[in-house]
């Protein structure tokens, strides 16, 4: 009986270590060849276009969150580290981009690329410490950060992942 039982374990055991052929879905094999990844791993797959994103973003107010994966034109980087982007909305309206836990940064050089990032949409007011915190990252000048006076009801989005297409 013990024999048997010990048998069986192994062929368990030996089955269990046997390869596994599998083929990658065609939207990892994408996303792996035509973009370079930033923080969690995400797929290029039903992105929303930022554009699109306004009429939701209008409708929200200080405190909601939305997960969403969002597609977009980056209009301006963090040079001090790349801790930050923000991604054109339309003509007026920018989003504000940061990375959930600073666990990730991107290149400071990808102004006028496509980007998806993939995570929380949200609406916060920005105090004028914070907005001159970030005017100063993006190098403002001394005149450009004292017109900044009044706190600002911004869009913002915490992101987890990115992919950036070169």
């Amino acid at each position: 009986m013990r024999l048997l039982i010990v048998m069986f374990i192994s062929a368990l055991l030996l089955n269990s270590c046997k390869k596994q052929d599998k083929t990658p879905d065609t939207d990892t094999v994408v996303a792996k060849k035509d973009y370079v990844s930033f923080g969690k791993e995400i797929a290029p797959d039903n992105a929303s276009i930022a554009k699109l994103m306004l009429p939701t973003y209008s409708t929200m107010k200080v405190g909601d969150t939305l997960t969403t994966k969002m597609l977009g034109t980056v209009t301006e980087v963090c040079q001090a580290k790349g801790c930050w982007m923000k991604l054109q909305l339309d003509g007026d309206h920018e989003v504000m981009v940061r990375f959930k836990d600073y666990g990730f940064f991107v290149p400071k050089d990808i102004k006028d690329k496509q980007v998806i990032v993939n995570g929380l949409a949200f609406i916060e007011e920005l105090s004028v410490e914070d907005q001159r915190h970030y005017a100063q990252d993006a190098g403002k000048s001394e005149e450009e950060l004292a017109q900044i006076t009044q706190p600002k009801r911004t869009y913002g989005f915490e992101a987890d992942g990115v992919l950036l297409k070169p």
